[in-house]
């Protein structure tokens, strides 16, 4: 018997046939559709756009930090180039075999990066390594390990290093500025980043750079008012009598009369901005800005002048200071020694605390405090520095006889280096105050007329005594020029008010005396080596700084043979 045969009807057969010829061709449209046809619903554009989606990255292009110089060029701050090295944790497999050449390479252990890795597990993003030096970075990126990255940044660094660290300052990691000038003036000196497209493969690394979307903007640079040379020299005198004198602290403080420029401010303890692993924060303070002191009798030439002002003295005027103290209420004022019957000359050459007391009691209260505020005590500098502190100048609705007396030898108020220094260039200048700057500047500024010149002229003239033979501050004195100036020495305030055994030596003057030109001030804080006179401690470090910017700013001397003569011969002098 013959099998049966499967019979299929014609119409199912030619619906087969139509179906199979019509199947590679409804894909080859969809294809075509998909790769050529522009409107089509996900089509090649929108397929193109997911590639670059996936491989077209916008980068950020680092804007360089405007460098600060000193006035005359010479760099303090400037931006080299480094890299930052990243990971996408999602990308990275964590037990690659190559894992453990970038943890030697990055100097960590292979489980602390495997640790790191898994704690960022979640995230896209995670810092490996920061700032590295383009060489350190290209170790790391040739392992090609997918998931690791570089970006490159700019790392700060300060040639001067500690010399001038509390003047400019420094910047965090991101570049933002943290203290000092940097600080001041980080807008001014932030830069304004760029971006640019790139094309990039599966591993992130850059195939090809497609555009520029925005150019960087660099920072505007800074010139500030130091000269470098001057700020080595003030840097290396405190640092030495601080050491000499075992004292806390210490500042240096140099002004420009003419423009009110700093032509040096320096600090003791410093520190080293380009390596703050170890970092003091007690170090870190401008203290010639930010800390304040009694000015104690190198206030004692204001006073003379506010009495000279008031029409009750003239420099000739005697005054008796026997038996070489004063009482006043509950409080006795001594004098070093009975000086006897001495004129305004005297009084500032010994320092005379008697002296001082009678000019004090005899004017009326605020006449003092009034010249006092004119020069610029109890209130800013105006120099922007972060920090910058206004000092105390109190006024007092009833003032008792004790507070009249201390207020005329710089008792009871409190100022800042910077701030004496701008006091002394009133002095200086013929009774002209300026405002003191940071920054350099190309003009004489204006001014404000704050004392009658001749009255400032005659008590520099008083001044000049100080450093001269039998002056408490001969060590101030230097060879071939006349020194105007005045000793400070007070007893540091602790919490039960001044401390019998601890003090502040202080020495400000002016060079040349008949026509200053320079101004500085020195505070050494605390010295135990023995030596606590402001005529010891403080005057040696100004006679040094001020000698050697005279000599590098090309002033001519001014005194003749006998004058020289009779220096070397006071250098043995008395302190105060």
């Amino acid at each position: 018997m013959k099998p049966n045969k499967l019979t299929i009807s014609r119409w199912r057969y030619l619906l087969v046939v139509m179906v199979l010829a019509v199947l590679p061709i409804a894909g080859l449209w969809h294809i075509a559709h998909l790769q050529v046809m522009p409107d089509m619903d996900r089509g090649f554009e929108f397929l193109q756009g997911q590639g670059m989606a996936r491989t077209l990255r916008t980068e950020s292009i680092p804007a360089y930090r405007g460098v600060i110089t000193d006035r005359r060029g010479e760099p303090l701050a400037v931006s080299t180039p480094v890299v930052t090295l990243w990971a996408n944790p999602q990308l990275v497999y964590i037990e690659s075999p190559a894992l453990k050449e970038l943890a030697s390479a990055l100097s960590i252990s292979l489980e602390e990066l495997k640790q790191r890795l898994a704690r960022y597990a979640g995230k896209e993003f995670m810092y490996l390594a920061r700032q590295l030096t383009p060489e350190q970075a290209e170790d790391v990126l040739k392992l090609e390990i997918p998931g690791i990255y570089g970006q490159g940044e700019y790392k700060r660094f300060y040639p001067a290093g500690e010399v001038a660290a509390q003047l400019v300052g420094f910047t965090n990691i991101d570049d933002h500025g943290q203290e000092g000038m940097e600080l001041a003036y980080d807008e001014v000196l932030t830069g304004v980043p760029g971006a640019k497209q790139v094309l990039k493969d599966l591993k992130g690394r850059v195939i090809k750079e497609l555009g520029l979307i925005r150019s960087e903007k660099a920072g505007k640079n800074l010139s500030l008012s130091i000269d470098l040379r001057l700020q080595y020299t003030a840097y290396r005198e405190l640092k030495a009598a601080v050491a000499q004198f075992k004292a806390a602290s210490g500042s240096v403080v140099l002004l420009d009369v003419r423009t009110g420029e700093v032509l040096a401010m320096a600090n003791q303890p410093s520190f080293n901005p380009n390596d703050r692993g170890q970092l003091n924060s007690d170090a870190l303070r401008n203290r010639a800005v930010t800390d304040l002191v009694e000015p104690g009798s190198t206030m004692k030439p204001l006073t003379v002048l506010a009495a000279l002002e008031s029409g009750k003295y003239v420099p000739e005027t005697m005054i008796d200071t026997n038996p070489g103290y004063i009482r006043v209420g509950r409080k006795t004022f001594y004098d070093h020694r009975n000086y006897g019957v001495i004129d305004l000359t005297g009084l500032l050459m010994k320092s005379s605390q008697v002296g001082t007391t009678k000019i004090a009691l005899s004017l009326e209260p605020e006449h003092i405090r009034e010249m006092f505020s004119r020069v610029g005590l109890g209130e800013s500098p105006g120099t922007g520095f972060p920090g910058e502190s206004p000092g105390s100048l109190p006024e007092h609705r009833r003032w008792r006889p004790v507070e009249r007396a201390n207020f005329a030898f710089g008792l009871g108020l409190s100022a800042s280096a910077l701030q004496i220094a701008q006091a002394y260039a009133v002095l200086a200048n013929d009774g002209v105050r300026r405002q003191v700057t940071l920054l350099k500047t190309d003009e004489i500024p204006e001014g404000e007329t704050v004392a009658d010149a001749n009255h400032v002229a005659r008590v520099r003239e008083m001044m000049a005594s100080v450093t001269r033979a039998g002056g408490t501050a001969t060590r101030a004195a230097i060879p071939s020029y006349e020194v105007a100036g005045k000793t400070g020495t007070v007893h540091k305030v602790g919490k039960n008010g001044y401390e019998k055994n601890r003090y502040v030596g202080l020495f400000a003057g002016m060079v040349p005396a008949d026509n200053p030109r320079l101004v500085a001030v020195v505070i050494i804080n605390d010295p135990r080596g023995g030596k606590y006179f402001g005529g010891e401690v403080a005057a040696p470090v100004f006679s040094n700084v001020v000698a050697d910017a005279l000599r590098m700013l090309k002033i001519p001397p001014q005194l003749d043979q006998s004058d020289q003569v009779a220096q070397v011969v006071g250098k043995s002098g008395g302190v105060m």
